[in-house]
């Protein structure tokens, strides 16, 4: 997967390219059309210097968000492939198909939880945000191959989710409950962003795993945590005596709307 690496930083590298003389605005306006991008809470496709800033790209209008104690919210757009409970280790990355979610995260889970697989097309939105009041303990990468996330690449290789690149984002809720957010790369995923630590390489040449620690981190309901450079995949999973996920599956979702409570 070495030549999918070089292929993502080579796309990474065009994407960032600023054409000239309107070239960049037809460029833009073409890509909104071909992937169907809804850009009614975004500035026009004209707007964006490259097309790195329009996948990048932030809301304009602000997204209403349940504020509510209680309500576990989405952490992005996308399309929930699968949402259940956890049966020992496993988790399904589509229906019929299982993942190991220890070794997704790099380690053993600190118990029985209930989980959450989010898939962010070429059209979505791409930036991740927290699903509740946060702490933040650690961010760690892991990485692997850039592996295809769509549902199609899924039914073939369906533990792909523990193979590809990733950062586990390991939580903890305002009422004590672990919460890891797993943030999966894929091909063209040229790099993942964190705007609570600009240190956290992705997609780096060095392929070396690292692990940061955070003292008193805390994020609210919302915030935003950082974003994709192109679309890919969240997975959430927490601890199911206090996080139960609605009926979500295969359903399209968007950051804000709520996905499951808090118990």
């Amino acid at each position: 997967m070495i030549l999918a690496h070089q292929i993502s930083r080579a796309f990474g590298r065009f994407a960032a390219c600023k054409f000239r003389f309107g070239l960049q605005g037809l460029i833009n306006s073409a890509y909104v059309r071909l992937f169907g991008l809804d850009m009614s809470e975004f500035r026009k496709p004209s707007g964006y210097d490259s097309l790195l800033a329009l996948f990048t790209r932030k809301l304009e209008v602000p997204r209403a968000i349940d504020d509510k104690n209680n309500v576990f919210v989405s952490p992005s757009d996308g399309k929930v492939l699968f949402a259940g409970v956890g049966e020992g280790d496993m988790a399904m990355s589509v229906k019929g198909y299982t993942y190991s979610a220890r070794e997704l995260v790099g380690g053993e889970l600190p118990g029985e939880f209930s989980y959450a697989n989010i898939y962010l097309s070429p059209k979505d939105y791409h930036h991740y945000h927290a699903p509740c009041d946060l702490r933040l303990l650690s961010a760690s990468y892991i990485p692997g191959a850039l592996y295809s996330v769509s549902e199609r690449t899924l039914s073939h290789k369906p533990e792909l989710y523990a193979l590809n690149e990733r950062v586990v984002l390991r939580c903890e809720s305002a009422s004590g409950a672990w919460i890891y957010l797993v943030f999966v790369g894929a091909i063209n995923v040229a790099k993942m962003r964190f705007s609570f630590d600009k240190t956290i390489q992705t997609n780096a040449k060095s392929g070396a795993p690292s692990e940061h620690k955070y003292k008193c981190l805390y994020v609210k309901k919302g915030e935003d945590l950082g974003c994709f450079e192109l679309g890919s995949t969240v997975v959430v999973l927490a601890d199911s005596s206090s996080v139960r996920f609605d009926e979500i599956s295969g359903k399209s979702v968007k950051f804000g709307e709520r996905i499951g409570e808090i118990i």
